[in-house]
């Protein structure tokens, strides 16, 4: 029986009984956080090593350049035949930048804006409106973007196997859709991986904007849970055949790989793109930092050196994300007042919990203290329709104080379910 068919009295001991257990939480005066997807120590001392690459005396590429010089906006080639090895794509369509991957993309976004892309008739500035395609749930630093540009950010279903396409086909029939975002492997927050079928549509779609562009953020492409490494589809390979070479801006990322702040990232897409955005970041700086990236090509040495590093990620992280499912199964499975995904990857757990509560759930866990990503937080504008969905993050404590925490969160979901119960 859930809790939706207890009769009233039933109800009433019920609601009486999580009250009890919410007080016993809150007398614990606990300070916990479960608010954002950053690595644990243990998973950034796996990379202690690379703090002392790439070593004095070893300061030349596989060019015979010194990485310590201004220059080569692409990167060094030491990384990039790594990289592209790890993400099975051509090299020569690969740039590696400094740490973050999210830099790129607003760079891409704010310079179509300035001065439009390599095929804007205009600038995006000049547009009546830009329309912005949101799979939601979703990441909330993509839509802040588009919030900061003052984009019209439309919504679509993320379903089990990627986004609603025939929304987005319907949806890319109008000129001032000019792009869409997309989280392609152990999605934020659902960890949904997008099927084939699902890329090869989005490759192939026709779209009424010429410049319309799909910002491809594969920040989790190798982040399995498991021993199994899902396949990385080459979108932009798939584009090109379709006919559509310049659709997709395609990001990916070390930071939570090796260290958060001090990562490597790699932007992959078309020839025609790549020159259009080294014209623009010839501008903006002289070069990456390469002794980073010829410190990361050391430490990872191959593709295969990528895969064992995180296979112990997976090791650090697997059991966290166990321990938050089994007390979710534990604590609130026979009620039925929530549901949540399994991922096999990435960095979060989606939780809906019942239509109009999220918001008082995540009130409730603060005065408990425990800290939870705002209510809404995967929504365009931080505005979820149904105030349902909560982005979970267990990869940061350590178990103990993760157990702490869920249980009380599956404390305040079931008191939020019975006040809303009227009980």
């Amino acid at each position: 029986m859930t809790l939706l068919d207890f009769e009233s009295d039933r109800l009433a001991e019920f609601a009486a009984q999580v009250r009890a257990e919410y007080d016993d939480l809150k007398a614990k005066n606990l300070k916990l956080d479960l608010t954002r997807g950053k690595p644990s120590s243990e998973q950034l001392d796996f990379a202690e090593h690379l703090l002392a690459l790439p070593g004095e005396d070893d300061h030349t590429d596989a060019d015979g350049a010194d990485v310590r010089n201004y220059g080569n906006l692409k990167g060094i080639r030491d990384i990039r035949e790594l990289w592209a090895d790890v993400l099975g794509v051509d090299p020569e369509l690969l740039i590696a930048g400094d740490a973050s991957s999210l830099n790129i993309m607003f760079d891409l976004v704010s310079w179509s804006y300035a001065f439009g892309n390599n095929d804007s008739e205009r600038p995006w500035r000049e547009e009546e409106k830009v329309r912005w395609i949101c799979p939601v749930p979703g990441y909330d630093r993509h839509f802040t973007i588009s919030e900061q540009f003052g984009f019209e950010m439309v919504t679509v279903p993320m379903l089990e196997d990627g986004p609603d396409v025939d929304a987005i086909k319907e949806l890319v029939k109008d000129p001032q859709v000019k792009g869409m975002w997309a989280v392609p492997v152990f999605g934020n927050p659902t960890g949904i991986t997008f099927s084939e079928e699902v890329c090869r549509e989005l490759a192939a779609m026709e779209t009424a904007a010429p410049d319309f562009r799909i910002v491809w953020d594969n920040a989790y492409a190798v982040h399995t849970l498991t021993d199994e490494f899902p396949p990385v589809h080459d979108v932009v390979g798939m584009a090109a055949e379709a006919g559509h070479p310049n659709r997709f801006w395609a990001m990916s990322s070390t930071s939570k790989i090796t260290l958060a702040g001090g990562g490597v990232s790699f932007f992959h897409s078309s020839r025609e793109n790549l020159d259009w955005y080294l014209s623009l970041a010839g501008v903006r700086g002289i070069g990456p930092n390469k002794v980073n990236q010829l410190a990361h090509a050391r430490y990872f040495g191959d593709a295969e050196g990528v895969r064992a590093v995180m296979r112990k990620h997976a090791g650090s992280l697997a059991p966290k994300f166990t321990r938050v499912l089994e007390i979710l199964e534990r604590r609130l499975g026979e009620y039925e007042v929530a549901r949540w995904t399994s991922p096999q990857g990435g960095y979060f757990i989606s939780l809906d919990v019942i239509d109009g509560t999220a918001s008082r759930v995540v009130e409730l866990a603060k005065e408990a203290g425990i800290a939870l990503t705002g209510a809404g937080s995967s929504f365009p504008l931080k505005d979820d329709p149904n105030n349902r969905n909560i982005r979970l993050a267990p990869s940061l404590p350590p178990v103990e104080e993760l157990e702490v925490a869920m249980d009380g969160v599956a404390t305040c979901v079931l008191l939020a379910a019975v006040e809303k119960l009227g009980a």
